[in-house]
């Protein structure tokens, strides 16, 4: 038990640094995540049934972890070779992508 609550702490310890790094060098993090900040007080206050409201919540919460899986690619990418490859820009394309529809989702919603 103590082994699995240490492993948990480690995991979120990993989770924070991920998000803090993602902060610090991502602009278009900072940028989702001050849209998140509006948003989702916005969808919490909204006259509208709470599927809807889940719906909403989720949905900038689908953004924000799809951008950041797409940094986790570019910088997975990045570390392996600084070249230009085809296949490293359709991975970088394709996380793009991703966020791409999740905010298309989102803007949907």
């Amino acid at each position: 038990m103590m082994k699995a609550l240490l492993h948990l702490r480690k995991a979120f310890g990993h989770g924070k640094n991920g998000l803090r790094e993602t902060f610090r060098n991502e602009m278009a993090f900072r940028i989702e995540l001050t849209a998140a900040v509006i948003l989702i007080p916005t969808a919490l206050i909204l006259s509208v049934s709470p599927i809807v409201r889940i719906m909403l919540v989720g949905s900038v919460f689908l953004v924000l972890i799809v951008e950041l899986l797409n940094t986790g690619i570019e910088t997975v990418v990045n570390r392996i070779s600084a070249e230009q490859h085809h296949l490293s820009g359709m991975a970088k394309d394709a996380g793009s992508a991703s966020v791409f529809v999740a905010s298309l989702n989102l803007v949907f919603v």
